[in-house]
């Protein structure tokens, strides 16, 4: 990621410009050169976006996490400035795009699809199943019947005749998890997916969540888990990800920035639309709460201040160095915050500075559970 500051006024002067007129596009903006000879799921972009591996799979360092283009943010931004967006993010390098069919539901794999379908080769798309007609205030539905029906509906809304990486969005108490890595693995063998992933069993509260995870590996081997993980949310260190170590599983923290919290982009005052933003329901983001866990972000933000990095960088670059499996999955809907959370691949820390932060963020004790009661099973992101 040798990007010069001119480089990077040109880019992002070409990418505001067609984002403004509706026209960014592949072959256009900041990257001209044709896709039709790249091989699938390599960086395609000029930014040189390092890879990691989430098991077998490669993917850029970071990824795009496209929920709150549609889907729980309070407001909806405009879909073609969100194509534009998706589109742009190609053109800088990033190859890993996340979505669900619960997110809308349904509207968000239909916007990442439309977006992508020009350079399907060459990304690598994660989408996800396991509610009852893809809306979890219905409640979870993973049996084999359904999640062939999600695929199906997935591969239509995305435009696509392969799914990348498919995960159990929640685990099905009611559904042996044997039988639904059985039914990917079929999945899989028909060629309609690729790779199985689990997200959010309550992996961090209890033994039965690892030993879930390792029953599902049994059958089918899991590729990645996905989390929420981020400096305010440290649930997944140890268990979690020895785990993954010993498996060789993949782990995608979502939220890495917690929902903007990290950015100072929300704070105390901000206001949300209710139906459409499922923050006001979650006790991290209640006023007083935000006000005292608010010291997260001033260590942020005193290490980057000394080192010409945004607190988003800080905060993203310290979770890539926690382990060389991780992949985080930051969600924006404006292109220079995109390529602002890519610039964290660039920052390596010194072993005294990794100490020295990872010291000083453990002295702040964070307070207001993730989700009302502290279970996510039929909450979304």
């Amino acid at each position: 990621m040798n990007v010069n500051r001119r480089k990077f006024i040109t880019t992002g002067a070409l990418a505001t410009s067609a984002m403004a007129f509706g026209t960014i596009g592949l072959g256009s903006g900041c990257n001209s050169q044709s896709t039709a000879d790249k091989e699938p799921g390599k960086n395609t972009g000029k930014t040189n976006i390092p890879t990691r591996k989430l098991g077998e799979l490669e993917v850029t360092a970071l990824g795009l996490g496209c929920m709150g283009m549609s889907y729980h943010r309070s407001f909806i931004p405009d879909r073609q400035a969100m194509i534009a967006m998706i589109r742009g993010a190609v053109e800088i390098g990033v190859n890993f795009f996340d979505t669900a069919e619960a997110y809308g539901p349904l509207v968000n794999e239909e916007l990442v699809g439309e977006a992508l379908e020009p350079v399907r080769q060459n990304v690598i798309i994660a989408t996800k199943f396991g509610f009852k007609d893809g809306r979890p205030e219905l409640g979870l539905d993973s049996r084999s019947d359904r999640i062939r029906q999600v695929v199906d509906h997935s591969l239509k809304s995305l435009r696509t005749d392969y799914i990348d990486l498919l995960y159990q969005h929640r685990v099905d108490p009611n559904v042996p998890i044997e039988e639904v890595a059985g039914t990917v693995k079929d999945l899989i063998a028909k060629g309609k997916v690729k790779y199985f992933g689990m997200s959010e069993r309550d992996f961090n509260h209890t033994i039965d969540g690892i030993e879930l995870i390792r029953k599902a590996h049994a059958v089918q081997p899991v590729t990645a888990l996905q989390s929420e993980y981020s400096p305010m949310t440290r649930q997944p260190e140890n268990e979690v990800l020895d785990l993954c170590e010993e498996l060789g599983i993949g782990f995608v923290p979502y939220s890495p920035l917690s929902r903007g919290l990290i950015t100072g982009y929300i704070n105390e005052r901000t206001r949300y639309n209710p139906d459409n933003d499922n923050r006001p329901g979650l006790p991290r983001y209640q006023p007083e709460n935000i006000i005292t866990n608010w010291g997260i972000i001033d260590i942020l933000k005193e290490f980057g201040d000394h080192r010409g990095l945004t607190v988003a960088q800080v905060a993203l670059a310290w979770l890539l160095a926690q382990k060389p499996f991780i992949v985080p999955i930051p969600g924006t809907t404006k292109l220079a915050h995109l390529q602002e959370n890519m610039w964290a691949a660039e920052y390596k820390f010194t072993p005294d500075e990794l100490k020295k932060l990872a010291d000083d963020l453990s002295t702040v004790e964070i307070v207001g559970e993730r989700y009302s009661g502290g279970y996510p099973q039929q909450e979304n992101k």
